[in-house]
């Protein structure tokens, strides 16, 4: 699934999974997603609102690794694709991707809200 970073002027606050992936990846009864970000395994809580109207993902240690792959927020406030594999029982493992790699209804459908 394509999900695509959040930024608060420079700073990457998180990702932001989208209505339609949260109702087809994330089942209500978990709390708690793993996320593999490269060699690092981390778990992220996930809050009550994530499945109703803010279907996203903040972590301390997530935002610092989208950090360090140069993926903090554009002046214009643009964010970046990433992909989001399913890698097992509530585990995922972000990749990066470019948005040529995507097609444009993939990238829309998505993220829609």
């Amino acid at each position: 699934m394509v999900v695509k970073t959040q930024s608060k002027g420079r700073e990457v606050t998180g990702l932001h999974v989208g209505v339609s992936n949260v109702r087809r990846y994330f089942p209500k009864d978990i709390a708690v997603i793993e996320l593999q970000l490269d060699h690092l395994q981390i778990q992220c809580g996930l809050q009550p609102d994530f499945w109703l109207d803010q279907p996203e993902i903040h972590d301390a240690r997530l935002c610092a690794w989208l950090e360090s792959k140069h993926l903090h927020g554009k002046p214009d406030r643009r964010s970046i694709p990433l992909a989001l594999v399913p890698a097992g029982e509530n585990s995922f493992k972000l990749e990066l991707v470019s948005a040529n790699n995507a097609a444009p209804a993939d990238l829309a459908a998505d993220t829609a809200m």
